[in-house]
């Protein structure tokens, strides 16, 4: 009898393995770090031969403490970074190249003369729901294509394979060169500006545009499902890999937001709140992308409204690494509590431009508001707010485009821990801010997916039952303050504008 479901959690900054009991209550974890690399400003690459080391790793360490073997385990899942793209040698499993990061600008240039055929940042939004920009897969392969020496027609003669990070774990995971399964799911597809949303399928005419050949792209199967079996000398041999959703959405459906109108808000390398818009495809008017929400098995698939955040948690990260400003990520919440507010200094942290919903790729990084009073509390409180403010401007986005005004906001990922930050989310939205008993939802979503597969949960219903609130923040802040406050961030955003000529 097995009595778990584990979930490979493939992150921006780590991997990890998270191993969950039927009550989605974690088991145990295992996690590795891998190596942030930044040839020149605006690149940001990963080393996905490491990336797979580091899975290897997690998914024998996570059993080794959880005193379990394979044969615990019914299904694994698979939850990942989306967007960061990896081009590979089909027959030796070689990377030609590092991953690029979804938060990577090089392929502005591209970007630029794509939207030039016709129709600008709007050109392909109908059939994908996204904005023409540098954050999407589909400009990175070109890239890879164009500068990598013979990648173009090692591609054109079949040789070569993309995936995002969910398609090179299973690969590898199901025996790479030697047999492994090519496939990706709904959720990851639709974040590479090649798939059509309506029929979940790659678009000839958007990837010939992009010189991508269709026969590098991996098959679209649904987010809960079985593609194959872990290979015998892993691990995990044997294990049935069951689920695939992209972080955002798994973390969605970890937090059982599973009718339309529930959102979630994840706080991570950035921020990502996702609203559940049903079987409805809502294209957006106020700078939001319109994705797959989940897909599972046979069933309808469901869609979401999502305001994607570049800089939150990798902010703290970056005050902490390139600064040394605080030695590690839970001090900022101790210096950020030694002032009563951020004395007039706000920081916008646009390192590789702004996302939702300005989508602005000339954008650069910004703290502005400073005079002598401003000191070391005061920047780390404008720190923790610009992860708020910039969840506010994406919350308005999402009120106006679906006509209705949330009311309250479901929190996941490592930020949580900082009820100082959660506290000013709620004041600044003006609603509570709800955070569940597991809040590292992104794995256990993985995980939801691959045991309903399996039949290790009978149904949804499941899911719902299993949330369980851990603390809830209400609004504290007078309106007339919380609106003072937000149209200064509003000003400081225009100050980053227009920085890059070129």
């Amino acid at each position: 009898m097995t009595s778990y479901v584990a979930a490979i959690d493939q992150g921006t900054t780590s991997t990890r393995m998270m191993i969950f009991d039927h009550s989605g209550r974690v088991v145990a974890v295992d996690q590795r770090e891998h190596e942030q690399i930044f040839p020149q400003a605006g690149w940001v690459e990963h080393n996905a031969e490491e990336i797979w080391e580091n899975t290897r790793a997690v998914a024998a360490g996570a059993l080794a403490k959880g005193d379990l073997t394979a044969g615990d385990i019914a299904a694994v899942g698979i939850t990942n970074q989306r967007e960061t793209t990896l081009v590979w040698d089909k027959a030796t499993g070689k990377p030609v190249y590092n991953a690029i990061v979804w938060q990577d600008t090089r392929t502005d240039k591209i970007v630029a003369e794509l939207g030039a055929l016709g129709g600008g940042q709007e050109r392909y939004r109908a059939k994908t729901g996204l904005p023409l920009a540098t954050y999407f897969s589909g400009p990175k392969i070109k890239w890879i294509l164009d500068n990598v020496d013979g990648a173009r027609q090692r591609a054109e003669n079949g040789e070569l394979l993309f995936g995002n990070m969910d398609t090179w774990v299973l690969w590898n995971m199901t025996g790479g060169p030697e047999g492994g399964v090519h496939v990706t799911d709904p959720t990851n597809a639709s974040r590479t500006l090649l798939m059509d949303l309506d029929t979940l399928s790659w678009d000839s005419e958007i990837a010939a545009d992009m010189g991508v050949p269709l026969s590098m792209l991996p098959e679209i199967r649904s987010s809960s499902e079985e593609y194959g079996k872990v290979r015998e000398r892993g691990a995990l041999g044997g294990v049935p890999i069951a689920g695939i959703l992209g972080d955002q959405q798994a973390a969605t459906f970890g937090q059982a937001c599973l009718s339309p109108g529930e959102a979630k808000n994840t706080y991570g390398t950035g921020n990502f709140v996702l609203l559940n818009t049903g079987t409805e495809k809502v294209l957006s008017d106020n700078g939001l992308l319109t994705t797959v929400c989940y897909k599972i098995g046979s069933n309808d698939t469901v869609y979401a409204l999502e305001g994607s955040i570049a800089v939150t948690g990798s902010l703290v990260q970056w005050l902490r690494d390139n600064l040394g400003m605080i030695g590690s990520a839970a001090e900022i919440e101790k210096h950020a509590r030694s002032v009563e507010d951020n004395g007039g200094a706000y920081f916008v942290p646009a390192f590789s431009g702004l996302f939702a919903p300005y989508w602005r790729s000339d954008a650069r990084g910004a703290i502005v508001g400073l005079t002598r009073f401003v000191n070391k509390g005061h920047l780390a409180r404008a720190v923790l707010e610009a992860t708020a403010f910039q969840t506010r401007e994406v919350i308005d986005a999402m009120n106006a485009d679906s006509g209705v005004a949330l009311t309250s906001l479901k929190v996941d990922g490592g930020m949580v821990v900082n009820e100082l930050l959660m506290q000013f989310q709620a004041d600044i939205l003006g609603v509570p801010v709800i955070r569940p008993v597991v809040n590292e939802t992104t794995a256990l979503g993985a995980a939801y997916a691959a045991g309903l597969a399996v039949g290790f949960w009978a149904s949804e219903d499941d899911i719902r039952n299993n949330w369980a609130q851990d603390k809830q923040w209400d609004p504290g802040m007078d309106e007339q303050a919380r609106e003072k406050q937000y149209r200064n961030w509003k000003k400081a955003v225009t100050k980053t504008f227009d920085w890059v000529e070129d």
